[in-house]
């Protein structure tokens, strides 16, 4: 209502009462109950309202069977039914219905035609020959060959059966199980063949082992048999307090053997510095031709003119009367702790420099044209400097006496000498050390009937030139090799010499 109509009111009153009025034009297009419609009553509505227009007249409309936007979607659901959710794509089953049509229909005969598509080479061959040949053939293998011959191929497993897997299971065939299962290292990277339960076990930490010493617990898989001390686990021993297993012989081997690093570790992580019983111990390791090589160095400070006992508790030990330094299952046959004991009694004695007996001695040093150095480089004799070969395994040995820095004391460094003792040997392959003939060597479990000998095997070749040169080509040992047991005499501990 505008100011100047004939029923205006001026006023407050007036002003708010006609702020507060509804506009009839928001009731325009307002029906009663337009925000929540009810559609049951408005078609019920709808239909009575046709029905009594069209009451008593044929030819009545039906209602839509359904909504607009239903058919809708059941029409493109139709179309897009063969449409992939997940990747998108289009399912097209006109392959698989040619290739069902051209199948031989053959069922009712009771004979199912096989593909020969997928058959490898030579397994038509292999099928042409009957069970009963097989068998006869199989008769003639070991029973891990012929275990190994049935799983080679689903046709053979047909006609050879699974009698001897079964076989297997006996614990008298041990040994026979174990070289079944070596045939299955390069299909299983992230498992080890433990030897002791003859099975294959998930390794704790792949590609994370690390060597620890004998006093430690660190398994590298979770055993049954690992408290049984009737039946230990295949090991080395290095030193005095210190082995190497079986296991991480395998763990260098494999990696190398198949080219791939989840198999097991580098060679350069076994490499260990320690020191224990006034011995220092450093090891080095290579594999070779798919062979692990190790180096151990040992060495300990020898006082010049030590008596025959005071040597003997230098070199021994007192736990087990084995060398404080490396050595093999033959030590005690042969001549390396004599020559030990004769490089012991090669260092220089100091002598007496006051009095007479000083005088005396440099006049004869002066004759001689020579200066006495009490600290001077010693010289071994042909006894003692040459290097020692054990004719039974393939080990290898140097004693030398050196001048090295005794740093036991801070505040007074010097020079001392020291007995060297340097090892080389070769672990084997790392496959199985029932197979391994270097490992069984070197642990002195070699068969009477198939003796291992070092000269023919290694002929003219050194394991210590191999070893020196794939890391330098300057310090290779040009010493000469000798045998370490020249005489062939084999009395183990009950020998009188070897003490």
């Amino acid at each position: 209502m505008s100011v100047d109509s004939p029923g205006h009111q001026s006023g407050v009153k007036s002003f708010f009462s006609g702020v507060l009025r509804p506009k009839k034009s928001r009731q325009v297009l307002r029906k009663s109950g337009a925000s929540n419609p009810n559609l049951r009553q408005t078609a019920s509505r709808q239909g009575s309202k046709l029905s009594s227009d069209f009451d008593g007249n044929e030819g009545v409309p039906d209602l839509p069977p359904l909504a607009p936007l239903e058919a809708h979607r059941l029409k493109y659901r139709a179309l897009h039914s063969q449409v992939d959710k997940q990747l998108g794509e289009r399912q097209d089953y006109t392959t698989m219905f040619h290739a069902l049509g051209i199948q031989d229909n053959s069922e009712s005969a009771g004979f199912v035609a096989e593909d020969d598509s997928f058959r490898p080479p030579g397994d038509h061959d292999v099928a042409s020959l009957s069970a009963e040949l097989w068998a006869g053939i199989a008769m003639y293998l070991p029973l891990s060959d012929a275990a190994a011959l049935a799983l080679a191929s689903k046709t053979l497993l047909q006609r050879l059966g699974t009698g001897y897997f079964s076989a297997l299971e006996d614990p008298d065939h041990h040994r026979d199980k174990i070289g079944f299962l070596v045939r299955l290292d390069s299909q299983l990277p992230l498992h080890l063949l433990c030897f002791p339960c003859a099975r294959y076990h998930r390794r704790i930490k792949p590609g994370q082992e690390c060597l620890q010493p004998a006093n430690v617990v660190d398994p590298i898989f979770s055993c049954p048999e690992a408290h049984n001390s009737l039946n230990p686990p295949p090991r080395h021993r290095l030193t005095h307090g210190r082995v190497l297993p079986f296991s991480f012989v395998q763990l260098t081997t494999r990696a190398q053997r198949f080219g791939a690093p989840v198999y097991g570790i580098p060679a350069e992580a076994l490499s260990r510095r320690w020191k224990r019983d006034g011995w220092t111990h450093n090891t080095r390791y290579l594999v070779h031709q798919n062979r692990l090589l190790v180096r151990v160095v040992s060495s300990g400070f020898a006082d010049p003119g030590m008596p025959l006992s005071a040597q003997r508790m230098l070199l021994y030990s007192r736990e087990d009367y084995w060398p404080f330094f490396s050595a093999c299952a033959h030590w005690r046959d042969g001549e390396l702790m004599d020559a030990c004991k004769c490089a012991l009694g090669h260092i220089p004695r100091p002598r007496a420099t006051a009095g007479l007996q000083g005088a005396e001695a440099r006049v004869r040093d002066a004759f001689a044209g020579r200066a006495y150095n009490p600290n001077s480089f010693t010289t071994l004799c042909n006894k003692c400097r040459p290097m020692r070969r054990c004719p039974e395994c393939p080990s290898e040995y140097l004693i030398e006496i050196r001048l090295t820095e005794d740093k036991s004391d801070p505040r007074s460094r010097h020079f001392r000498h020291a007995i060297v003792v340097t090892r080389w040997s070769d672990l084997g392959d790392g496959s199985s050390p029932l197979t391994s003939p270097e490992w069984a060597a070197c642990n002195g479990e070699s068969s009477p009937d198939q003796p291992y000998d070092s000269f023919a095997q290694l002929g003219r070749r050194s394991i210590s030139g191999i070893f020196e040169s794939a890391f330098t080509q300057e310090t290779i040992p040009g010493q000469r090799i000798i045998s370490l047991n020249p005489k062939g005499v084999k009395l183990g501990e009950n020998g009188h010499g070897w003490y």
